[in-house]
């Protein structure tokens, strides 16, 4: 049975665009106050006016550690407790590893891996000492079946599912779930560097989804009872043959 999300508390980094943007305007529709968190200060100002009074914004940079470390105390400020915490801010990297540049990938892998898990790690006593708690990541289809095109995006993935399984089964006994939603291809800033002739052919030929699919996919998740988690969540257009 569906339980409700009203008067619940989510937080969302990399709210201020594609995925989360639209996870952040489900959840509210649904009832729940959302903090999003991005470091785009004004965009963030601006959405926050739009979405109405259960939208909070935190101007927080997830490259920088000490402010993800005090991104729970931020949240408390605006909020007064949590219930959601959607790690779902990323970047993408694709291309052959022989042309790619290590510099590059090192700002990808820190955004999708590091950074990720550190927020994690900044929210994950209050849930336990709360005994309840939903942690959700934005993964990706490349977390469970490596893509050719883009090595270093997939690794991260697969680290991101990794982390997921292994502290979903550390965490379950205090009453905290932990899930990913898995996407296949999403028309967001992060395939911006997708070559121009892969992505007309996509667009062509329906195999990419829009950022709603996978919001409604993660209200479905964060609906469900609580005697339930759903670990892994895979959605893909119907056109994309994995």
């Amino acid at each position: 049975m569906a339980i409700s999300l009203e008067n619940k508390v989510a937080a969302i980094t990399g709210a201020a665009s594609g995925i989360g943007l639209e996870c952040a305007r489900t959840l509210i529709k649904a009832g729940a106050k959302v903090v999003l968190i991005d470091r785009a200060e004004e965009r963030l100002n601006q959405l926050v006016a739009e979405l109405g009074d259960n939208a909070y914004p935190l101007v927080i940079d997830l490259m920088q550690p000490e402010q993800v470390s005090g991104m729970l105390d931020g949240i408390l400020k605006l909020t007064g407790r949590l219930d959601i915490f959607h790690a779902n801010a990323g970047a993408y990297i694709g291309g052959a590893v022989a042309e790619g540049c290590p510099d590059v990938w090192d700002k990808v892998l820190n955004l999708n891996v590091n950074a990720a898990f550190r927020c994690v790690h900044a929210v994950l006593p209050y849930f336990i000492a709360q005994k309840s708690g939903d942690i959700l990541f934005t993964s990706s289809i490349a977390g469970v079946v490596p893509v050719i095109w883009e090595p270093i995006y997939t690794a991260s993935k697969f680290a991101v599912q990794a982390f997921v399984h292994s502290t979903r089964r550390q965490v379950a006994q205090y009453g905290v779930r932990v899930g990913a939603v898995l996407p296949g291809p999403v028309v967001t800033a992060l395939l911006d560097d997708w070559p121009q002739e892969k992505m007309d052919e996509a667009l062509a030929n329906g195999s990419l989804m829009q950022p709603i699919e996978v919001a409604e996919a993660v209200h479905f998740m964060l609906t469900r009872s609580k005697n339930v988690t759903v670990r892994d969540l895979v959605i893909l257009p119907n056109s994309v043959d994995l």
